[in-house]
């Protein structure tokens, strides 16, 4: 067994041993392996493994990086998308997990016209209120939600949010929790399914799916540090 596979296998049996604590089916959690920085010749073995689930946070990177591994693979977008990538991005992944303003969301929305397709995507929510991160704040989603569910090309599934760095994964739990009632909150307001909250890391998944995470976005747990990034062209 190698590394990797040895790695997957205990991120899943404690995304499950979390699922039976809080009572939920482990099959509504989705683990989301990320690949950012490692060649494809490393994510070839967590595939080899049984993962097929997958996520990027450059589109550079991943334009270079899927073509080379099975195209049976599920890519899921969870870095900031900048709106000259978009046209980019928009063929190569499923789901986009960070969309954070309405600009963005109206310039996807327009490309998605233009190209035929029908992107589905979460918010990404700035539960901490911290200037250096991306994302709606919480206070004031829902006076803009009502627009963002009126453009025609995109899916709205839910939310996705990023904590403040901690050592302690109980230190996120409060956020995670404030994301979910949040998502509740929307779906009563505005009568739409949210089903979906993209929530915990490396540091804090089993917390995340313990507060009803159905996405967790694991990377150094599962390939080990970042390999240190490529000059981008």
């Amino acid at each position: 067994m190698s590394n990797i596979e040895a790695n997957l296998n205990r991120v899943q049996n404690e995304i499950a041993q979390a699922a039976q604590v809080s009572g939920r089916n482990v099959t509504d959690i989705e683990l989301v392996a990320v690949t950012k920085t490692h060649p494809a010749e490393i994510v070839r073995e967590a595939v080899d493994a049984g993962q097929t689930l997958f996520g990027e946070s450059k589109v550079q990177e991943a334009r270079v990086k899927i073509p080379l591994l099975p195209s049976n693979l599920r890519w899921h977008f969870i870095g900031h998308l900048q709106k000259n990538k978009i046209r980019h991005a928009l063929p190569f992944f499923e789901v986009i997990h960070s969309v954070d303003s309405v600009d963005l969301a109206q310039a996807i929305d327009r490309i998605a016209q233009e190209d035929g397709l029908h992107p589905r995507i979460l918010l990404e929510v700035n539960v901490a209120g911290e200037g250096s991160k991306f994302g709606f704040k919480a206070t004031t989603l829902r006076a803009e939600l009502e627009s963002l569910l009126m453009l025609p090309r995109l899916s709205i599934e839910g939310l996705m949010c990023i904590p403040p760095l901690a050592e302690d994964a109980e230190t996120s739990r409060t956020y995670f929790v404030e994301l979910r009632k949040l998502r509740d909150a929307l779906e009563k307001e505005f009568q739409v399914k949210l089903p979906q909250l993209s929530m915990g890391m490396t540091n804090d998944y089993s917390v995340a799916v313990e507060e009803g995470a159905t996405l967790v976005r694991v990377g150094t747990a599962i390939f080990g540090e970042r390999c240190k990034p490529k000059r981008e062209l």
